[in-house]
């Protein structure tokens, strides 16, 4: 299956392929954002995106592993491959992410997988008030070309 299948049936599992937009898009790398039309609650985000792992046949990974840090080097470069980025591979701005977003005032969490030689990495966030869409990213990347 491809980054771009995987990608839209996440998508679709999550209500936010309309009007969702890539970000980047290569052979390699996907990386999809839109607005989820799903109520989802605060303390369901983890359980969520652990549900769309398992529906995919994904393995979940556990984010502080060696092995997820490997997978968020090889993302980076992919990445990095398609723009010019100032500074070194930072694989642990990832694990600040949701601290970064607590601190905008949102709920949020994230979560990896990995089916077959496909990470996927989804986060989801959304305002602490209530007010707003659920915020959905999602990178779909094929670790070997």
């Amino acid at each position: 299956m491809n980054t771009r299948n995987i990608a839209g049936q996440i998508m679709g599992k999550l209500e936010a392929f309309e009007g969702s937009k890539a970000a980047m898009d290569s052979t390699e790398l996907l990386i999809v954002r839109g607005k989820s039309r799903q109520k989802i609650k605060p303390e369901e985000l983890g359980s969520t995106i652990s549900q769309i792992l398992k529906d995919m046949e994904a393995r979940e990974l556990d984010m502080f592993s060696d092995e997820t840090a490997n997978i968020i080097s090889i993302i980076d470069e992919q990445i990095r491959s398609q723009v010019q980025i100032q500074g070194e591979t930072d694989i642990y701005g990832i694990y600040r992410l949701k601290e970064s977003f607590e601190n905008m005032n949102c709920h949020a969490d994230y979560g990896m997988g990995l089916a077959d030689d496909i990470a996927i990495f989804i986060v989801l966030w959304k305002d602490k008030s209530g007010i707003g869409p659920l915020f959905v990213e999602l990178v779909v990347s094929a670790l070997e070309g």
